[in-house]
């Protein structure tokens, strides 16, 4: 952890020595990444200690534009390595502007969540206020009255998904036009540093689970599978670090242990297997694995600060396996896919009434139950509501 003085480096320690400015996405991080300890471990204290950063940091963010609440000036790495790059450049296509004021945004909503956290009601309500007239400026400036996004790139219509920047009545035609880019580009992405790790979340949370999956089973350049093919046993900065001839794509900045594209973990830990916090350290947890595509089945455990947490679904013909693991002293919302409850099993006996399970019933195509910590193993037919 870091105390912020006027800006965010690119890296801490600040190795060019001053030489440097800041980044949106980059110097988000004073933000996000607190918030993100936070939910992982629900210890209060790394926000009470960097609340004072986080907050100088949006305020930092408020002074450079033209407009308080949009992002439009100064230095930004923009959407790193985007593959819609113009030839030369490292940077992609997704305006500049666009992804500063989006972070800006997202920024903004976190410090507004953590003011609420640490009882601060007024900072609340301010960045609750600031964060309402940064995204109506950002869709007056990058959004057409009929829904249209200014940005055409995948990473565009990626952010403005997830960090809710398009009106409601808007998001089916934003996710549309997110898949068509996809198809134009044979069912491959092209996003970079920032877009990446958001794409798959994206079109999971907006009903396009099938086209997550595709790109992740994609098997050549670009694509994760195209780099364990080719040997890799860790995440590289360039999808294509090593060509389909074997040679390196450049002797310079190629590293082949780099995080970013590796976020795909997130996915597959909240989405595949369907682990997800839904209280501050994983006191209570979300289960809703999202099995499509070619798999069979997925397995993930994680440990939390109450114990292991487990997830495994297996396809079984016409129905489904699923294992869960809910440590000691937390609990759970399960959500069983393609599921009716009356058609479910815990351990051969009829889930209703079954030890732990709290209470359950339908929603949409799955089943949703509440359960106490425990083991259990729910068997099902497949059902096509």
């Amino acid at each position: 952890l870091f105390v912020l003085r006027l800006f965010v480096p690119f890296t801490i320690p600040d190795v060019s020595r001053g030489r440097t400015r800041s980044s949106a996405v980059w110097g988000d991080a004073a933000v996000i990444c607190p918030w993100t300890v936070y939910t992982c471990y629900g210890d209060i204290r790394v926000l009470e200690e960097q609340y004072e950063s986080m907050k100088k940091w949006v305020e930092y963010i408020r002074r450079q534009g033209e407009d308080e609440f949009l992002w439009n000036t100064g230095f930004h790495f923009g959407d790193w390595l985007g593959l819609d790059a113009k030839s030369g450049s490292y940077v992609g296509a997704t305006p500049k502007d666009f992804i500063a004021t989006a972070f800006y945004a997202y920024s903004a909503d976190i410090l507004s969540k953590t003011a609420g956290v640490l009882g601060k009601i007024e900072d609340k309500a301010e960045y609750a206020k600031l964060h309402e007239n940064i995204v109506d400026s950002f869709r007056k400036e990058f959004i057409t009255p009929s829904g249209r996004l200014s940005a055409h790139t995948q990473t565009g219509h990626v952010l403005a998904l997830r960090f809710g920047l398009v009106e409601e009545k808007h998001r089916k035609r934003t996710v549309d036009a997110l898949v068509k880019y996809i198809e134009e580009n044979g069912w491959h992405l092209t996003t970079g540093f920032v877009g990446t790790p958001y794409l798959c979340h994206v079109l999971s949370e907006n009903g396009r689970n099938d086209i997550a999956y595709k790109l992740l089973l994609q098997k050549d350049c670009p694509s994760w599978l195209y780099q364990v093919l080719k040997g890799a046993s860790t995440i590289w900065e360039h999808w294509d670090g090593v060509k389909e001839d074997g040679t390196f794509r450049s002797p310079d900045m190629n590293s082949f242990n780099h995080y970013s594209y590796g976020a795909i973990g997130d996915w597959l830990y909240r989405s595949v297997a369907g682990i997800d916090a839904g209280a501050p350290g994983y006191s209570h947890i979300w289960i809703k694995p999202r099995p499509a595509g070619g798999l069979e089945y997925a397995e993930a455990c994680l440990e939390s600060m109450y114990g292991r947490i487990r997830s495994a679904w297996r396809k079984t013909g016409s129905g489904m396996e699923v294992d869960v693991d809910i440590p000691a002293n937390a609990s759970a919302t399960i959500v069983l896919p393609y599921a009716e409850i009356d058609n479910i099993s815990e351990s051969g006996v009829g889930v209703i009434g079954a030890d732990g399970v709290r209470q359950c019933g339908n929603m949409d195509k799955d089943a949703r139950l509440e359960v106490g910590s425990g083991c259990y193993k729910f068997k099902y037919d497949i059902v096509n509501r």
